[in-house]
């Protein structure tokens, strides 16, 4: 099964001069925890809630003077739309995100959420064991 036929293709965005109380309102009403920022339909970073905390909120930084270019992250994680689920689930779980953009040369196409990936019975084991990671985590030793 291929990205394309679980991902979701309407995807709020915003701009790199996006204030973060916009990043922070679209998480909420999209009840996401990253979101992709665009010139264009061009990919050019990503936005995470830990991001917003760790940058802004634990820093004293004003939320609404940040900019979402100030803070985002531009080593993306990504994949196409023609790749495997299963590489996916594998990036995620590498990585501990849940949510990965679906970009074709450069372009936001959608975004693939661990959530999709648990749609077919075949990958709800893979899918299940990424998000249990996630969910608990680094460890502690």
């Amino acid at each position: 099964m291929k990205v394309r036929e679980v991902m979701t293709s309407s995807v709020d965005w915003v701009t790199p001069d996006a204030s973060i109380v916009e990043v922070a309102r679209l998480m909420k009403k999209d009840d996401v925890g990253s979101i992709p920022i665009c010139k264009g339909n061009e990919l050019v970073g990503i936005i995470t809630d830990r991001d917003i905390v760790l940058n802004v909120v634990a820093t004293g930084g004003d939320t609404k003077s940040t900019s979402a270019k100030d803070i985002m992250s531009t080593n993306i994680k990504s994949v196409t739309s023609n790749q495997d689920v299963h590489e996916a689930a594998d990036l995620m779980s590498k990585y501990q995100i849940r949510r990965l953009p679906v970009v074709e040369q450069g372009k936001l196409l959608g975004i693939v959420a661990i959530g999709d990936l648990a749609i077919e019975k075949i990958h709800i084991n893979e899918a299940g064991d990424a998000l249990s990671e996630i969910s608990q985590g680094p460890a502690h030793h």
